[in-house]
């Protein structure tokens, strides 16, 4: 895989979420005093959190991130989907670090190749590395870690443009394999269903969510592929619960949910965000 020299410039600061550093840390870090602290037994393996823009999404993301405070991370890895149109299954960056204005994140490069690796053997094709791609959905979590873990984690980026399940399943336990025994953690990236109305919406992210808390990646699957859940990052999110229980966890618990809506008051074209959090318990 190619890598440039310089770091991923935000296409999305000072749209998305606030482009001025202190405003930015303010901003997440109220989101993340504001949430609800989760009854949780047990160690976080992964979370899912959504991509909007941080005044829609922020609140509820944030009841994933703040599982992560106090704890000791030196990987994550974010999975996420690829909206453009990009002809690659599977992508990554190219750049050795994404910033923010918070600062930079700096690519686990032997990580990175690790998962290329594993990928290119199962399934004949690995991460395709692409630079200054403008995609928000990786980006878009990226203050929340910086915010919730200590500074010098290090970042695993994925963003996901082939949406077979034999796809998700191979990334998800090639992934397992490339944090198995670090101090790691995975974050998946999606929003829910996207400009129906508010009770339609409940109606199809519900199901996203019974799946999600009876942890079934297939059935995820099966669901939205039938039409009856959606879930814009669903392979990604497979994957993701493919990976963390390979690692071990067994139970997923759902922290949150909204919609655009809420924020809005405009309840007949909504996206639907959701929080959860997929936990080893003892």
């Amino acid at each position: 895989m190619k890598v440039v020299s310089k770091a991923r410039p935000s296409p999305i600061a000072g749209q998305w979420y606030p482009g001025e550093a202190t405003r930015l840390a303010s901003s997440i870090d109220h989101y993340i005093e504001s949430a609800q602290p989760a009854a949780i037994e047990g160690e976080v393996v992964a979370l899912m959190a959504p991509h909007a823009g941080h005044l829609y999404s922020g609140p509820v993301a944030a009841h994933a991130f703040k599982t992560l405070l106090g704890r000791q991370i030196e990987l994550a890895a974010v999975i996420a989907p690829m909206h453009h149109l990009y002809h690659q299954p599977l992508l990554t960056t190219a750049h050795p670090s994404y910033f923010t204005p918070l600062g930079q994140v700096p690519v686990d490069q032997e990580a990175l190749s690790a998962l290329d690796t594993i990928l290119q053997a199962e399934l004949g094709f690995g991460l395709s590395a692409v630079e200054r791609d403008p995609e928000h959905s990786l980006e878009i979590e990226l203050p929340f870690l910086q915010r919730a873990l200590p500074a010098g984690f290090t970042l695993l980026p994925v963003m996901v443009r082939d949406q077979r399940g034999a796809v998700a399943q191979a990334l998800g336990k090639a992934l397992a394999q490339v944090l198995r025994g670090r101090q790691a953690i995975l974050v998946a990236s999606t929003d829910l269903s996207h400009f129906y109305s508010q009770a339609t919406a409940r109606l199809l992210d519900g199901e996203i969510l019974h799946q999600v808390e009876c942890f079934d990646p297939q059935g995820l699957l099966d669901a939205e592929q039938e039409g009856r859940g959606f879930a814009c990052g669903k392979a990604a999110l497979a994957a993701v619960m493919w990976a963390a229980l390979e690692l071990g966890a067994n139970r997923a618990v759902i922290l949150n949910y909204a919609t655009s809506g809420d924020v809005s008051g405009d309840y007949e074209r909504v996206v639907g965000y959701a929080a959860a959090a997929f936990i080893r318990a003892s």
